[in-house]
């Protein structure tokens, strides 16, 4: 079995919406030969609190205006640490950069195949190491600073 074409759709606009907003390292899983409940899995990450909950704002809106889709359950909105969409016929799980690492959704699936996205999307990946190497040089520099 194979996702949809509308669990296809859904994962391409939730891609779209979240590259949008800056996410970083987006990747989809096509899960549904190893589970009943899903086709598919979205996976994107943030630096902050603040931008994982304006991605997961936006790909709300943009599913419910492009698409009709409404999330039937949302965790995780008060920490927005990890955040989960559940629209039966995909999941999209956005996570604060050190959660991600932390709990390395990839490893679970990668045995599963990767869903194409829509360029913006795939130029994420790479982002959140990029992101955490300019940091540390920042930190780096500010505390050379503070000694001088």
């Amino acid at each position: 079995m194979t996702a949809t074409d509308r669990s296809i759709e859904l994962i391409n606009a939730a891609a779209q919406a979240a590259a949008d907003k800056l996410a970083h390292d987006i990747i989809a899983y096509d899960v549904s030969d190893v589970l009943s409940i899903t086709d598919a899995f979205l996976l994107a990450s943030a630096p902050n609190d603040r931008q994982v909950k304006s991605i997961v704002d936006e790909i709300e809106e943009r599913l419910n205006k492009e698409l009709g889709a409404k999330p039937v359950r949302r965790e995780g909105d008060r920490e927005a640490r990890w955040v989960l969409l559940d629209y039966v016929d995909i999941v999209v799980h956005v996570q604060h950069s050190e959660e991600r690492v932390f709990y390395a959704l990839e490893r679970l699936w990668k045995d599963c195949p990767e869903l194409e996205l829509p360029a913006d999307a795939k130029e994420t990946r790479g982002k959140a190491e990029e992101h955490a190497r300019l940091q540390a040089a920042e930190e780096a520099t500010r505390t050379d600073e503070d000694w001088r």
